[in-house]
């Protein structure tokens, strides 16, 4: 957990399928919100070209996906969905954009403040 209320996951050695399993289960979700998402660009979850992949959440429904796309997934930007239904950008990477946010140098905007600190979920 990252700051207290972000939740960045991965599967245990052995526990691939339960993973993939609860993932496909988070894009069922993230294709209900991007229905209804009131956005000039439509979204849709992923596998779609450019669909979005969740990869870390908080406990407070807020939903932190990759925009997927043709090129490497170095180079995928964070889509962020706050529980208070406000939706941003960040041109960077799921690490950059953990960094940032931990050293202060990104606004969280809807998202509440977050302590420096990493703790196990």
């Amino acid at each position: 957990m990252v700051g207290g209320f972000l939740g960045v996951g991965m599967p245990e050695p052995g526990g691939e399928s339960d993973w993939v399993r609860a993932t496909r289960e988070e894009l069922e979700t993230v294709a209900e919100w991007c229905a209804e998402a009131d956005s000039a660009v439509p979204l849709h979850p992923f596998p779609a070209p450019g669909g979005l992949l969740p990869w870390a959440a908080s406990p407070q429904g807020d939903f932190f996906l990759w925009r997927t796309g043709p090129a490497s997934p170095q180079e995928w930007t964070v889509t962020v969905g706050s529980r208070s239904s406000v939706r941003w950008e960040y041109t960077g990477g799921a690490v950059q954009f953990l960094a940032d946010l931990a050293g202060g140098v990104l606004e969280p905007w809807a998202l509440p403040p977050i302590r420096a600190e990493v703790v196990a979920w």
